[in-house]
């Protein structure tokens, strides 16, 4: 047996030996694992930003974090691979009791459970805020910080209550995603529905049947549709791309016809926080804040 193998079946034992466990809600349904886990390596940004919001130390990271705030806090963790890609060798050496995957490598739970026990944590959908509330309450369980749980959850309601006085009788939006100089747009069923359902922002068209990576539309589609607030995500942005940003792309005739641009509601949302770290407890409420910020400025 490799050496891999031989530390993942390791630590797999360990999971079985008497102690606690805690029973947490996964992607893949209830499942069971060790409490308070020595180490653990994560390759999800949502739940690093919410692990870390709860004060939990993370010894192996992907390579890229995104957020600034997290890259600086995480300098010093290991590198175990990248949000697409884990290095196996990498999350060996660090011999992880726990992993979590989710997202974007939510596709190779398989190979980190090589390694050690690992679960999926994705959020995913329109109920993100409801799932995000779940994942906060189970790192609770899991690390034994139920207390600190519940105040992040009761925070983030604050929050959302905060919110919805800014935002009601404001008028409609358009959830809007630039990447480089082409434009997509999202609707209340959408991963980022949660605006709509949640924070209780009508939708310009609620007929829009946007999944996972929107609906690919012209400027003539938003002029159209001529909603009083666009919520704007800059993809390039968030991903650090070179490309044109979200502000050259929109200034155009045609967006400058809408009542959006000509009123000043033109909210840019931060773009790292919604594409990449979407369901994090921190990254989530400062989105949030962004929004009711914004449409407190209504005239």
């Amino acid at each position: 047996m490799n050496k891999i193998l031989c530390t993942a079946a390791f630590l797999m034992a360990a999971t079985c030996m008497p102690g606690h466990a805690a029973e947490v809600q996964t992607y893949a349904g209830p499942q069971t694992v060790k409490d308070n886990p020595a180490r653990i390596a994560v390759f999800d940004i949502a739940a690093i930003d919410t692990l870390d919001a709860l004060g939990i130390e993370i010894d192996g990271v992907p390579n890229n974090l995104y957020l600034e705030r997290l890259q600086i806090k995480y300098a010093g963790a290991e590198v175990v691979g990248t949000l697409f890609e884990p290095d196996l060798e990498a999350l060996n050496a660090l011999a992880p009791e726990l992993v979590f995957v989710g997202g974007r490598s939510a596709g190779k739970q398989a190979e980190t459970s090589r390694v050690a026990p690992s679960i999926d944590m994705t959020i995913w959908g329109e109920d993100l805020i409801g799932q995000m509330r779940q994942r906060i309450l189970d790192y609770g369980e899991i690390f034994d910080v139920a207390d600190k749980a519940q105040a992040l959850v009761s925070e983030l309601d604050d929050k959302i209550e905060s919110a919805k006085a800014a935002i009601e009788g404001k008028g409609n939006a358009l959830i809007l995603m630039t990447n480089g100089p082409k434009i997509s747009v999202y609707g209340p069923g959408s991963r980022f529905g949660w605006v709509h359902t949640v924070l209780g922002v009508p939708a310009a068209d609620p007929d829009i049947d946007a999944g996972e990576h929107g609906d690919a539309v012209s400027f003539e589609f938003v002029a159209d549709i001529d909603p009083d607030w666009l919520i704007v995500v800059d993809r390039a942005a968030a991903i650090g791309s070179n490309e044109q940003n979200a502000k050259s792309t929109l200034d155009n005739t045609l967006i400058r016809q809408t009542k959006a641009w000509k009123s000043g509601q033109v909210i840019y949302a931060p773009s790292a926080n919604v594409y990449i770290a979407a369901g994090g407890a921190r990254a989530t409420m400062e989105v949030i804040d962004s929004l009711a910020a914004g449409f407190s400025t209504a005239r």
